[in-house]
């Protein structure tokens, strides 16, 4: 079993996703138990304001120059080569690229080294100048780390365009590990440069995890150094639009550092501790399902099979609509218990913890939102679109950016919040309408009846949660770590049981197929077949 898990293909859009889910989780939770330790050790202050804010810049320069570059360019080239049984160019691609991002990326990571002096003060124009070198300081020591996700996110791509998902969905599990040794044992003699070491231990955790990955799918390094041919010129072309959208996107919210950084002490924490919490349920379905639908829709769009990119896009968006509306309605009930039990520990107190809940609340109101937005921006990059998202999500910033000055002046931190859902929800539109053009259609009327149907029982769900956290509310001492935990996870539990309750009822599709999913691999241990593509 574990060694199909290491070496096996995940053929299966179904398969892949519940692999990748299931260390999401892992890695997620690991994320909380990080998070709730740096929320113990410094509680919502100007110290971990400064901490986020140093995060902003070398965060930025990894998603415009790796992820979502390698997503768009490198994932549909290695897949073609890799299907076509061409592996000789597949690792001669992919050695191009890796030893392009050591030296086209390290000269840049130096050159913002040098510069973050002058930089930080832009980032966070209301830090003093006591604050500002701490940012500085701690940019620099992360900007390292940077050099070795970009590397890694090369070994990562490689290994979705092979179906090879297993070290791509450990190596996240092993950057959170890095980061709590950091916090743990670096602190106490670094204090908060201690956290920024235990990134760059995560990152090199991260790169050697898909390193082994790779040298198990038969890839052998060669110092191998092209600047120019075919291959890198399809990669810059189709890299460029993509780099320009996620600056976008990336800029979009260091400029909500920019406007918390203005408010009360505490709110650049606050803010990122509500989107982190915002992320979980996104990576754990979305990116999932948007990770391992990507080489079926490019397979798809290469073949020229519209039908089968549509049915594949159909019937991913059901799936994760089956898991999105349940996490809407038990995150928005259980917010404060979520965020009291995530980082309710030492220096956080009851009104951080309230302040953090009650923005974590409008993010969540989009979740469905957000996390079609991956599949959608992942659809136009298997059809060789990365100029559409890009001027999509130019849209969408200019609104979210608007709403979110608007918005802060009046509700405080909690505008974040409710600007970033606005966004979302126009970007989704933006994004979805010239698609079903593009397509004929994306079947929507079988993606309307499940979004229907699930969300009477999300409803149901949220009520049955409700009603059982008031009644445990008399049972459990909420002044207590303990008493919180239970009543969240009780309730939860319950609306739960009652979604499951009423999608059985509706003879819910989604149900079966995830139903028959989990008996085939648990049970029968057998290869799970196409499920989300043919329903079978």
């Amino acid at each position: 079993m574990l060694k199909r898990l290491v070496k096996g293909r995940n053929d299966a859009i179904a398969t892949a996703a519940v692999l990748i889910a299931s260390f999401s989780i892992i890695s997620r939770f690991v994320g909380l138990i990080r998070d709730r330790i740096l929320a113990g050790a410094f509680g919502a202050s100007e110290t971990l304001d400064v901490y986020f804010a140093a995060f902003r810049l070398p965060d930025l320069l990894f998603q415009l120059m790796v992820v979502g570059a390698l997503s768009a360019s490198f994932i549909p080239l290695f897949t073609k080569y890799y299907k076509e049984k061409k592996q000789d160019k597949a690792w001669d691609f992919t050695n191009k690229i890796f030893n392009l991002i050591i030296l086209l990326f390290g000269a840049f990571v130096l050159i913002l080294v040098w510069a973050m002096p002058w930089v930080s003060p832009l980032i966070a124009p209301g830090f003093d100048e006591q604050a500002l070198t701490l940012m500085t300081h701690l940019s620099r020591i992360m900007l390292l780390a940077q050099f070795f996700l970009a590397l890694s996110m090369v070994f990562g791509s490689a290994l979705q365009g092979a179906k090879r998902f297993f070290f791509y969905s450990l190596a996240p599990i092993f950057y959170n590990v890095g980061i709590i040794i950091g916090i743990v044992f670096f602190t106490g003699s670094l204090g908060v440069a201690g956290v920024a070491w235990g990134v760059v231990l995560g990152a090199f955790l991260h790169f050697f995890t898909q390193w082994v990955g790779m040298r198990i799918l038969g890839f052998r390094y060669r110092t191998k150094i092209v600047f120019f041919d075919k291959d890198i010129a399809y990669t810059f072309k189709h890299m460029l639009p993509r780099v320009l959208g996620l600056a976008v996107s990336q800029i979009n919210f260091i400029f909500m550092t920019v406007l918390a950084s203005l408010l009360a002490a505490g709110s650049v924490t606050v803010l990122q501790f509500a989107y982190n919490m915002n992320f979980f349920p996104v990576g754990v379905i979305a990116v999932s399902y948007a990770v391992a639908s990507f080489p079926a829709l490019c397979e798809s769009a290469n073949a020229k099979s519209l039908k089968k990119f549509r049915d594949t896009f159909e019937k991913t968006v059901r799936q994760m609509l089956f898991f999105l509306i349940p996490a809407t309605a038990l995150f928005i009930i259980l917010r404060a218990q979520i965020v009291r039990v995530a980082f309710g520990a030492g220096e956080f107190d009851w009104t951080a913890t309230i302040l953090t809940a009650d923005t974590l609340m409008y993010f969540m109101i989009s979740l469905v939102a957000q996390s079609l937005i991956f599949l959608l921006v992942r659809a136009y990059f298997a059809l060789e679109d990365t100029l559409t998202p890009f001027v999509v999500g130019l849209g969408a910033a200019l609104v979210n950016i608007a709403a979110a000055w608007w918005l802060t002046n009046t509700y405080g931190v909690i505008g974040f919040g409710m600007a970033y859902s606005i966004g979302a929800f126009v970007q989704l539109i933006l994004l979805w309408v010239p698609l079903r053009q593009r397509t004929g259609g994306l079947n929507e009327f079988s993606i309307f009846r499940s979004f229907a149907l699930l969300s009477i029982a999300g409803l149901g769900c949220a009520v049955a949660t409700q009603l059982s956290k008031y009644v445990l509310s008399q049972v459990f001492d909420l002044d207590t770590f303990l008493g919180i935990f239970s009543q969240g996870l009780f309730a939860g539990l319950i609306g739960i049981a009652i979604y499951l309750a009423l999608a059985f009822a509706f003879d819910s599709e989604e149900l079966m197929t995830f139903t028959r999913g989990v008996k085939r691999r648990l049970i029968k241990k057998a290869n799970i077949e196409e499920e989300i593509v043919t329903g079978v």
